[in-house]
């Protein structure tokens, strides 16, 4: 470090005045419109939002309504009677298809128009959509109809190829192979196709049609003597024309109807036993049915248990016509209580997304209608019984739904508020804030003037950073060379202020020499003169001054008492930020320390250092106090970082006068002198060193007896 000559201590924060309230009567208004702006736009947002939430609510109503009727009219078709009558139906397996029972008693497998027109009608059909074909697995819903299963296969097949009478090999001819699979076993069926006796196969129009006759068992041949089952009847229908485009006749693959009745022996024998008869089968939903038709060499062209089946109608297919949070209940009446067939329950199928705010804020928007569900019911009459149908509606779903939709348009309200407090800022910050402390400083211009140190407070009073080329920088440019004239006619006064002084000193210095000279003659307490030339000594000082400071900071009396040094450290540390020094940590002994020292003046001597350690070190680095409580004499150390002090200079810093002209701020080189006086009055030392990155003021206090309470 380099010490040149003394600098002027610091001075307080600049004194500002308190502007009265007429002069923010118009940034008040300014602030109060751009308010009253950004609470109409969210009230008009709210507004807006109310009124959707009432007529979606209304809408919901009239949909709801028209909802349950479109199911109902569902339900009354045969094919939503199928799926009544089938509410419990079983999914599809890879072992085959469930029977399900059909709106009608029984089938007429034998004519092509009414067995496509009753798959049709009654929707039984299972697709398959990669080549269009489709079965049917159904059985009539009467006991007298013989505990049959129909299937009726659309496909699309190449022609087929009927066994001669008497043949037992089937491998080159073209048949169908049966399974059923029910709780008392499995039963198996081959049935090739044959040319019916009165008629060729080639009907003349190249259309085919023949009989399906089924033989009991399994494989690729006949077992000689075997004979068809008497109630398995088929009969195959083949179109004349191609059904693929681009392939030709004969041997073209054709739109193909087959049509069978297959007869179930565990069936059969349940409903001609003893007892009452029960239909459908109880074990309908453990059965399984599965068909095959392979071509000549063995080659399969249709399984119904692959895979990529779509499934006909059913119940669950009404789940996805609901909204979420509606439930529709479908019961059957009858004699007794309503029995339950089925219970389906939307769901929320929309991926939008709300935020949670605006859905608590939709939930408590007010509106006329207060339910929170709505309720709907319809009867169905079929001709397999009634249902009634009861829709619930969650009109809190409406609510939700909506809020979706007010988080997309949030984003716009959002960006209005936002263009709003932009605006506000731009003319916040760009005009008022400047005029606001164009208005400050003018004002404290003339506050300050009568401040003892006014030179340097206008030097605090600059306005040049706030000049440009728009009005707010003119005004701001002409105020600041208003303010240099001031500074400079103070600047003036102040000289020849101290121009006086140094005079008046001088005149004082020339009178004191005669007064030495009559005091030396009459030095005698007893003469009369003595007590007068006494008087106008002490009048001299007084007005003229007769010690320069180091001699009156010397020369002050220190009243030493009992101090607790851990206390007192600490209270340091925590009040250290209102005299501007930021960032003191004490780490505490955790007991008394109790030392001989006057409280006042040490806080003056603690208060110097540390001043000294702030303008040395680190912006935003600690200054830390340590207490030694080890030694003979109590003591404590102060330490920061930063740039160490020439080791020749260790003791001249704390003579008077000696400072650092290059260090930050500005300094009178008396702070250390200060210290060092008043520890030595105080019985204490101080010193100083280059420690840890830093330096280190280390001070000494005789111990004292601790302070008893009375």
């Amino acid at each position: 470090m380099k010490f040149g000559p003394l600098d002027l201590p610091s001075l307080p924060a600049l004194a500002l005045p308190r502007l009265p309230l007429s002069a923010f009567r118009r940034r008040i208004v300014f602030h109060g419109v751009f308010l009253l702006l950004a609470l109409a736009v969210v009230g008009l947002a709210l507004t807006l939002l109310a009124e959707e939430k009432q007529r979606a609510r209304e809408r919901y109503e009239a949909g709801f309504r028209q909802t349950l009727s479109t199911m109902a009219a569902q339900l009354r078709h045969p094919t939503g009677q199928l799926a009544l009558i089938n509410a419990d139906a079983a999914a599809p397996s890879g072992a085959g298809l469930t029977p399900v029972v059909l709106p009608f008693s029984a089938l007429d497998y034998s004519d092509p128009f009414k067995a496509r027109q009753a798959v049709e009608m009654s929707g039984c059909a299972v697709h398959w959509p990669d080549d269009g074909g489709q079965l049917c697995v159904g059985m009539g819903n009467s006991a007298y109809a013989g505990g049959v299963v129909y299937l009726v296969a659309d496909l699309v097949l190449p022609p087929a190829v009927a066994r001669e009478k008497g043949t037992l090999d089937l491998a080159p001819v073209s048949h169908a192979v049966v399974r059923a699979e029910t709780g008392a076993g499995t039963e198996h069926w081959v049935a090739p196709f044959e040319a019916p006796g009165d008629a060729p196969v080639d009907v003349g129009d190249g259309g085919l049609r023949g009989r399906v006759t089924g033989f009991s068992g399994e494989g690729s041949a006949l077992v000689k003597g075997s004979r068809p089952v008497r109630d398995f009847r088929g009969w195959l229908w083949q179109e004349a024309g191609c059904a693929v485009p681009g392939q030709a006749l004969p041997g073209c693959a054709r739109r193909t109807l087959i049509s069978l009745r297959v007869p179930v022996e565990a069936w059969r024998k349940a409903l001609f036993s003893q007892g009452p008869r029960t239909w459908p089968p109880a074990d309908l939903g453990r059965t399984r049915l599965r068909l095959q038709w392979v071509a000549p060499g063995g080659q399969v062209l249709f399984d119904s248990a692959r895979a990529g089946a779509v499934q006909p109608f059913s119940l669950q297919h009404l789940g996805s016509t609901l909204a979420g949070g509606e439930v529709l209940r479908i019961e059957r009446l009858g004699s007794g209580a309503p029995q339950l067939v089925t219970q389906l329950r939307g769901q929320d199928s929309s991926d939008e997304v709300a935020a949670p705010w605006l859905t608590r804020l939709v939930l408590k928007l007010p509106s006329s209608d207060t339910r929170t569900q709505v309720q709907a019911s319809e009867t169905v009459n079929t001709s397999s019984g009634r249902y009634q149908l009861s829709l619930t509606g969650d009109l809190t779903s409406v609510d939700r739904s909506l809020s979706a939709t007010a988080t997309r348009m949030s984003g716009f309200v959002g960006a209005m508020l936002a263009a709003i407090v932009l605006a506000w800022l731009v003319i916040e910050l760009g005009l008022i804030r400047p005029v606001a402390r164009l208005t400050q400083r003018a004002a404290a211009l003339n506050y300050n003037m009568q401040d003892p140190q006014v030179e340097r407070r206008l030097g605090d009073l600059d306005v040049r950073d706030m000049a440009g080329r728009d009005e707010m920088g003119i005004l701001a440019s002409t105020l600041a060379g208003l303010l240099q004239r001031v500074k400079e006619g103070v600047r003036r006064e102040h000289l020849r202020n101290e121009q006086e002084r140094d005079m008046w000193h001088a005149v004082g210095h020339e009178i004191m020499s005669p007064l030495q000279s009559l005091m030396v003659l009459h030095g005698d307490a007893a003469d009369p003169s003595h007590r007068y030339v006494h008087r106008m000594q002490q009048a001299v000082r007084v007005l003229y001054g007769s010690a320069s400071p180091s001699e009156a900071i010397s020369s002050a009396s220190v009243e030493v008492d009992t101090l607790d040094l851990n206390q007192f450290l600490q209270h340091v540390a925590v009040n250290a930020p209102y005299a501007g020094i930021q960032n003191v940590v004490f780490e505490t002994a955790g007991a008394p320390v109790w030392v001989q020292a006057s409280e006042h003046s040490l806080e003056d001597v603690v208060t110097h250092v540390l001043r000294n350690a702030d303008r040395y070190r680190p912006p935003g680095s600690p200054i830390t106090l340590t207490l030694d409580d080890r030694g003979a004499m109590a003591g404590f150390a102060i330490h920061n970082t930063g740039p160490a002090i020439d080791a020749e200079r260790l003791e001249a810093i704390f003579e008077y006068g000696v400072t650092d002209a290059s260090a930050p701020g500005e300094s009178r080189g008396q702070g250390l002198f200060v210290a060092r006086t008043y520890m030595a009055k105080m019985g204490g030392t101080i010193t100083a060193a280059n420690a840890d990155g830093g330096v280190r003021f280390v001070l000494h206090l005789p111990r004292a007896t601790p302070r008893v309470s009375a």
